[in-house]
């Protein structure tokens, strides 16, 4: 990786639940600014958590992080509440979307502006969006519960666009969404990272896109990260074709139902 500062440091940190659940175990991870950094894993492997860990958002589920040390621009944040790591530029689009269904397009944005001290700049902001989404534009009056899924997915991109990141987490944006939406998306992605400078972390299901869009990846399992690389070394990787891809070495689909010869292959882990 760059030997440079990161913007992001995640440092061997710990996550439980409910003083009981161990969730996070050591996991330690690094966002060069500028990046698109692609974090995946299957189901329950923790990646949410680990989102939630960085923007403060483990709190409202009684989760908590008991060890190791997040860094953001070099100072630590896993003290932090949610509001002041928003503020310090840390923004995350949650799994799901989460609109605010009875506000309208507009009002949504204007809610992703709510930490930010320079109001005069916001209505030039809401245009900025529209340029990346002209369809919101076309809404910027309707209720955000009468959204389809993928203009609800551009909203909750646009509204963070609206607190003006460095660093954007987001968790799972092709959820639910048509192939040719999820390629839209993906390409406004690119776009924002390319044009605004905007940093991101990205978790993800979809590893193919996932990895065709990022400059480094990880993949996680129970709770701790197993491999790392660029894109190139991961699609390469024949457990990363096999289990992440869906391909064998000779290029066939393979059935994710054989977890027993899963678990036997897994040589990253020794």
């Amino acid at each position: 990786m760059n030997t440079h500062t990161p913007l992001l440091s995640v440092n061997n940190i710990e996550v439980i639940y409910n003083e009981v659940i161990l969730v996070l175990k050591g996991l330690s991870l690094e966002v060069q600014t500028g990046q698109i950094v692609a974090l995946l894993g299957a189901n329950g492997a923790g990646k949410t958590t680990t989102l939630k860990a960085i923007s403060g958002l483990l709190k409202p589920e009684d989760g908590k992080v008991t060890d190791g040390t997040i860094e953001f621009m070099g100072k630590p944040i896993h003290r932090l509440d949610a509001e002041e790591i928003v503020r310090r530029g840390v923004f995350q689009v949650m799994e799901g979307r989460r609109v605010f269904e009875h506000l309208t397009v507009e009002e949504n944005l204007l809610a992703g502006a709510y930490t930010r001290r320079d109001r005069h700049a916001i209505p030039r902001d809401i245009e900025r969006v529209y340029t990346y989404f002209p369809r919101l534009k076309e809404l910027r009056r309707r209720r955000a519960g009468y959204l389809s899924g993928g203009e609800q997915q551009m909203l909750a991109i646009g509204r963070a666009l609206m607190a003006r990141p460095r660093l954007m987490l987001l968790d799972e944006p092709s959820l639910g969404l048509a192939p040719l939406l999820v390629r839209e998306i993906f390409d406004i992605i690119q776009r924002i990272n390319a044009q605004e400078g905007t940093t991101v972390l990205l978790v993800e299901q979809n590893a193919r896109l996932a990895l065709r869009v990022a400059d480094y990846g990880y993949i996680m399992e129970n709770g701790r990260i197993v491999l790392e690389g660029s894109p190139d070394v991961l699609q390469d990787n024949p457990d990363v074709k096999e289990f992440y891809l869906g391909l064998t070495e000779v290029g066939k689909r393979k059935s994710y139902r054989d977890v027993k010869h899963y678990k036997r292959r897994k040589r990253w882990l020794s």
